[in-house]
């Protein structure tokens, strides 16, 4: 019976001809289909052929089509072997694809599914087939194994304590380079016993730490580690890898849970110091503010054991879980410019996080998209979960819609490998594996530690309220350190005697560290500004913080013409040419300066004298109101070009960047990436002020309270489009009034200037003074291209940043009112008195809202008018919103004790400003109008 030669895949044409090879040397070694079909390819050739090589079965099963060879067989279907190989080939996917559904990572035994496609059976084979030959040339290791051995290296592989998700990858490259090394190792580390004895220390590190708080310290918060200590060695031996791979330093972030643990083991800080923190012995040290000491952070160096120095910085963080990832990351950004490392070899960012905030936090997603954009990218973050199953009291089948906490991690096409944390020497496996693929693929990676919490969400928690099964288990369980110990005295690698050796000498530090801790006369010291922040200071503002901020007038035409300079054969668009001569006009004098030229010079001004720039934010390349074309683009090929970054060949960086369609993320990215960049200007811009809500934790939480709780400096602007222009309430409003509620001790800067000049100088403001605050600015939109918000050179050469401006009619005359006011309406109102000439009003501009410096500034502002002169503070906002509450409260009825004070704005709403245009303008029409109205 004649029937078509099957046509296998190349790539089974090695494991063939090795069959064929056996098959001419004896023809009874080989299976009888196999016998059979290669007797008929002979007969079909025929003779039958000396071993020649790889031609001969190559032209038997890839000759061309059609063509029909005589089997030496009976059936009617083609040999099972060849559909026995395709199974095969399909099993072995699928444990690469759902191997790790049945791994081994729970560690306290829960079931798992069993996938039917990982079962021989569900392709049809039998026990008989499992000692049957098969190729796996796309297996690493030999090139034909039986069907027991690999499932046996499948399964070991993928299947006992380490689960790997990979096979999303849309890079073969990637895949292959990743199952090489899991299959070629059966996905297991050879340890030395130098390297086990090490695992067993920081394992114990950990356990006794947690015994020793638990005892000393009964029912007091420590967020214990205790069910997950292979954390300890995961970042030890992390750290060690990092070094050996070429790494000076590492950034982590980590919420509270095991932070302390961390803290004394990893970081090196003082048991004593921690324990001085439990017992709140210095109350004093923090005055007022100061956070718990599970936010806490620290800084260290570590030694390798191959002799290479990390630096270590663990971020201090609040109780909002992840938010810390971004700031993390902003400040490893920092760092690796700084120094120059932009191929992100010589740096990188640990972030341990918890089950249930990674699969619920938001800014999670955020962060993993930011890790491959341009402005945003570090060269792969390590991702650690410390999974406990549990968020709280919410069970994952509660607290998520994944299989996994770690699914969304998927969408950057990463390895996610899923480890039991009571298998020390997995989780070293996968620490190795990580570390390696982080330095050949520059990509984020992660490791979800599968352990469990011992106790409840704090000591003071009852978990078997909700949880009783569950902590049944737990309370069985041995601790990991024990687990361990137990498997290295099965190998003999260790001793009993040797492992309580090394426990007591941890318990006896620690106890000494106790009792240092405890003796009155042990100080704590307030760590003062070292580094890169030697010399910058924070507290109080006073106006002897003031520097130059003025710029020559030719230095400035130069950097404004060079802005308008493009290279041969770049292509402006149409629209921009008019935009580049006016630039030039503005540099020669003839035509003022609008806003976005004093910005630019600002910039530029700053990157020429040695000071780096960086701005992101939605849209902030061309501006989102077409104002700042900071970024040229070719009109007929797209290239860009951004002149900013070519005024002389020793400036410092200028860089603008597109922002993600993020506001926590990355303002959390550009306020970590100011704490390592105090001699820059970093600034964050919404594409609409009332967008920054969408980062209020950011706000709240780090900004606003940063040097408070940690003492740490920031020199971040945020740059926030205000005013009331008829668009509605979702573009209307920064909320100017949260940020002065925020505002206390002369924590933050909030500017609303009124000129380009203004804005230029409080930019240089903020980089060449050295007292660090962040700087809020409500910045301008119908402004941007308004006839009267204009400066010239000799105002940028001259002045300085003025916290009050003062009326501006031209002559003295009787003054029958103040009105006081801050930002566009300024112009709205002078226009007005220009309208009725009310030339008995004067008009001033409250530029600076904090800090006040009241007596200092406006005090002086208000001195040349007669005691009694009603001041009137005049707003766009609801009397609820903007400034005016914040100011009733600090001056009340009467300002200075000698001028009647109220206040002309909208009436009070929920809602910043209405949807109707014409709305809009009857409102604003009654402030304006009641801003001149008879007083009686």
């Amino acid at each position: 019976m004649q029937k078509p030669i099957p046509a296998p895949s190349p790539h089974n044409l090695e494991f063939i001809e090795s069959l064929y090879s056996d098959f001419l040397d004896d023809p009874n070694s080989v299976d009888p289909e196999w016998r059979a079909w290669f007797e008929g390819l002979a007969e079909d050739n025929g003779k039958r052929k000396p071993r020649v090589g790889p031609s001969f079965v190559a032209e038997g099963l890839f000759a061309a089509r059609p063509h029909t060879r005589p089997m030496a067989t009976s059936s009617s279907v083609k040999p099972r072997w060849a559909t026995l190989q395709h199974r095969v080939d399909q099993l072995i996917r699928n444990y690469r694809v759902r191997g790790h559904i049945i791994a081994r990572i729970e560690p306290l035994g829960m079931p798992r599914p069993s996938p039917p496609e990982l079962d021989p059976a569900h392709y049809g084979m039998t026990e008989a087939d499992l000692d049957r030959p098969f190729s796996t040339v796309t297996m690493a290791g030999p090139n034909v194994r039986t069907l027991r051995t690999i499932l046996e290296q499948l399964q070991n592989t993928y299947c006992r304590s380490i689960g790997v998700q990979f096979m999303h990858i849309d890079d073969l490259g990637v895949r292959e380079w990743l199952q090489e090394r899991m299959e070629g190792t059966q996905n297991r580390l050879r340890l030395t016993r130098k390297e086990q004895l090490r695992i067993l220390t920081r394992l114990t590190d950990a356990v006794i730490f947690e015994e020793f708080i638990r005892k000393k310290y009964t029912g007091a918060k420590s967020f214990s580690l205790e069910g997950a200590e292979s954390l300890i060695p995961l970042l030890d031996l992390a750290i060690e890898k990092a070094g050996d791979l070429g790494c000076d330093e590492i950034v982590l972030g980590m919420a509270h849970r095991g932070r302390l643990n961390v803290l004394a083991n990893i970081m090196g800080k003082s048991a004593k110091e921690i324990f001085r923190e439990f017992d709140d012995s210095d109350p004093d040290i923090l005055g007022s503010h100061g956070d718990v000491k599970y936010h806490l952070g620290y800084s260290t160096e570590w030694m390798t054991s191959s002799g290479h120095s990390v630096h270590l910085s663990l971020c201090f963080n609040p109780s909002h879980l992840e938010y810390v990832n971004p700031v993390a990351l902003g400040r490893k950004r920092a760092k690796q410019d700084r120094v120059k490392d932009h191929a992100h070899d010589r740096g990188m960012v640990f972030l341990i996080h918890g089950d249930a905030a990674f699969a619920g936090e938001g800014i999670v997603q955020e962060t993993l998209n930011m890790s491959q954009l341009e402005g945003y990218e570090t060269g792969g973050t390590i991702h650690i979960l410390i999974n406990n199953q549990m968020g709280f009291t919410t069970p994952p089948s509660q607290g998520r819609s994944m299989t996994y906490a770690t699914s969304v991690a998927k969408m950057l096409h990463i390895p996610i490998f899923h480890v039991n944390g009571e298998d020390p020497e997995a989780v070293a496996q996968v620490v190795h594996l990580a570390l390696e693929y982080r330095k050949t693929f520059k990509r984020d990676v992660v490791i979800d530690m599968y352990g469990y919490r011992r106790h409840g969400h704090n000591e003071g928690d009852e978990p078997s309220f909700t949880q009783p099964v569950l902590y049944r288990a737990i309370e069985k369980r041995p601790s990991v350190r024990e687990g361990y110990l137990n498997h290295l005295l099965k190998l003999g690698g260790v001793t009993r005697e040797e492992a309580n050796r090394i426990a007591e000498v941890r318990y006896r530090h620690l106890d000494m560290e106790l009792s240092v801790a405890r003796n009155p006369e042990f100080v704590r010291q307030r760590q003062p500004f070292v580094g890169i922040w030697q010399g910058y200071f924070g507290g109080k503002e006073d106006l002897a913080t003031n520097v130059p901020t003025g710029v020559q007038k030719e230095e400035l035409s130069e950097l404004l013409l060079k802005q308008t300079v493009v290279p041969e054969g770049f292509n402006v668009h149409p629209k921009l040419v008019r935009w580049l001569e006016h630039r030039r006009e503005m540099a020669q004098g003839k035509r003022p300066l609008d806003w976005s030229a004093a910005e630019s010079l600002a910039f530029a001004s700053l990157a020429v004298e040695g000071h780096p720039v960086r701005l992101s934010g939605q849209d902030s390349e061309r501006g989102t109101f077409s104002h700042r074309h900071s970024v040229l683009h070719d009109y007929e090929d797209g290239h860009s070009w951004c002149p900013l970054q070519h005024l002389s060949p020793d400036q410092s960086p200028v860089w603008i960047y597109n922002s993600p369609l993020s506001e926590a993320g990355v303002l959390g990215f550009d306020y970590g990436y100011s704490l390592d960049c105090p001699d820059g200007l970093v600034l964050w811009e919404a594409q609409f002020g009332d967008f920054c809500n969408a980062a209020q934790v950011i706000i709240d939480q780090f900004i606003i309270c940063g040097e408070g709780k940690w003492n740490r400096l920031s020199g971040i602007t945020l740059l926030l489009p205000h005013g009331f222009e008829g668009q509605g309430p979702e573009h209307s409003s920064a909320r100017l009034e949260r940020f002065l509620a925020l505002a206390a001790d002369y924590n933050i800067q909030i500017v609303n200037p009124t000129t380009p000049a203004q804005y230029f100088h409080v930019l240089r403001r903020q980089v060449l003074r050295k007292w660090r605050k962040p700087l809020i600015v409500m910045t301008p939109k119908g402004l941007l291209r308004h006839p009267s918000v204009i400066s010239s050179l000799e105002d940028l050469e001259n002045g300085q940043f003025y916290r009050v401006l003062p009326d501006e009619w031209p002559e003295e005359r009787p003054v029958s009112r103040i009105l006081l006011c801050s930002g566009k309406i300024y112009y709205e109102l002078a226009e007005e008195r220009e309208r009725t000439r009310r030339s008995d009003v004067a008009i001033l501009r409250q530029e600076q809202l904090y800090p006040l410096l009241p007596e200092e500034v406006l005090a002086p502002a208000l001195e040349k008018y007669p005691e009694k002169t009603p001041v009137i503070w005049v707003q766009e906002e609801p009397e609820n919103m903007g400034a005016w509450r914040f100011l009733r409260s600090r001056f009340g009825d009467l300002l200075f004790g000698k001028f009647p004070f109220m206040g002309i704005h909208r009436p009070v709403s929920p809602s910043t400003a209405t949807g109707s245009p014409n709305r809009h303008k009857l409102e604003q029409r009654q402030v304006i109008g009641n801003a001149f109205a008879d007083l009686g």
